[in-house]
């Protein structure tokens, strides 16, 4: 379990859960890379798109259940709920934020789905 997340990424998963898309925006570099299930989103006009559509568009909140450094990475692994479609996707829906942060900002964020989920 984790008892203290980095402050880039507590601001991150209180960006998102409050649903505040300038604040989750800032949380980012200028040049910061988001992969989600595959799909890269490269600098702030991409993520602010990504974002605004299936992150902060679809209300999703993140509740942390673990965080663990790993391959230069923190990898917080959170049970996602939100307005989106949930066909074929498990119950609970756990995915794991592999977030590399530069100085104060993320520079770096793939979403995963958890594999020891069942």
């Amino acid at each position: 379990m984790f008892t203290q997340l980095a402050e880039p990424i507590a601001a991150y998963i209180k960006a998102t859960n409050n649903h505040n898309s300038d604040a989750f925006l800032a949380c980012f570099t200028d040049d910061a890379l988001v992969t989600d299930i595959g799909r890269d989103f490269h600098g702030a006009v991409a993520i602010k798109e990504w974002s605004d559509r299936e992150i902060i568009g679809a209300n999703v909140n993140l509740e942390v259940t673990a965080a663990k450094q790993g391959d230069g990475a923190t990898i917080v692994t959170t049970k996602v709920d939100g307005d989106f479609d949930k066909t074929n996707l498990p119950d609970p829906l756990l995915l794991d934020h592999h977030i590399t942060v530069n100085g104060d900002k993320i520079s770096r964020l793939l979403i995963l789905q958890n594999q020891d989920a069942e």
